[in-house]
């Protein structure tokens, strides 16, 4: 397995509010994470580090996940507590009131990859299939689209475009989409913030995951082009690439 992941506070924002990593479990195993601090709402880069620190200190002390139901059930409980600790610290720290993030948590083996989704991040995936999205926006326009209220293209422009329905930290409770994939050699999967999503399409994202340079040069490349378009949002990504070499490769 081979990973990268990278931060980018974009063209117009003064803070960066995303969280991102890559972490090692006791049996070598790694889980990505980016997390969308919510704009708009005040600490976000709180509510988005608070998730990514939680995670990783629970995964650096997990144990060999064997199955995709061991996957399933350690993000669910984990993600589940994070919810719970952001909304209490934000209903007792003033300065954080409102505050919440997205979460796109994946757990990769050399069996299948395991992805929790809350919010607007996104993950996707290239394999021998070609590209796809692997997971649903939990937000207003996205929801006006799968119900047949708007088109797709009209989405794209829509005024409430950054209204989110989910997030973690905002609620008591939260619905988390989790699936398992099957996840071979030669796979890559990308997880990023919407300021990447909104501002490259997936066919750049196909073009340039494709292209034949190290995962360091896909992310920067990946990166450079939100900014080109605008970059009026943090950047964040993470790629992990199922390689031949996977036994042991970092």
């Amino acid at each position: 397995m081979k990973a990268v992941y990278k931060t980018d506070v974009g063209r117009i924002r003064k803070n960066n509010e995303d969280s991102v990593g890559i972490f090692i479990n006791n049996d070598g195993q790694r889980l990505a994470i980016v997390a969308d601090g919510m704009g708009g709402h005040r600490a976000g880069d709180v509510a988005s580090s608070m998730t990514l620190t939680a995670l990783k200190e629970m995964w650096e002390e997990s144990e060999r996940i064997q199955t995709a139901d061991q996957a399933e059930e350690w993000l669910k409980s984990k993600i589940v507590q994070v919810n719970r600790d952001l909304f209490e610290h934000s209903n007792n720290h003033a300065e954080c009131e409102g505050m919440g993030t997205t979460i796109e948590a994946v757990i990769t083996t050399n069996l299948f990859a395991t992805i929790a989704h809350v919010g607007d991040s996104r993950c996707y995936i290239l394999n021998e299939s070609g590209f796809q999205q692997l997971t649903e926006d939990h937000t207003l326009v996205n929801e006006l689209v799968r119900t047949g209220q708007i088109s797709k293209e009209d989405a794209e422009h829509h005024p409430r475009k950054n209204v989110i329905l989910r997030a973690l930290g905002t609620e008591q409770t939260v619905n988390i989409d989790i699936k398992t994939i099957t996840f071979e050699e030669g796979d890559n999967l990308l997880l990023c913030s919407d300021g990447l999503s909104n501002k490259v399409s997936e066919e750049e994202m196909a073009e340039i995951l494709k292209n034949d340079i190290n995962l360091d040069k896909k992310a920067e490349t990946l990166i450079s082009l939100a900014n080109e378009h605008g970059g009026e949002d943090n950047i964040t990504l993470a790629i992990v690439e199922f390689s031949e070499f996977s036994e042991g490769d970092e």
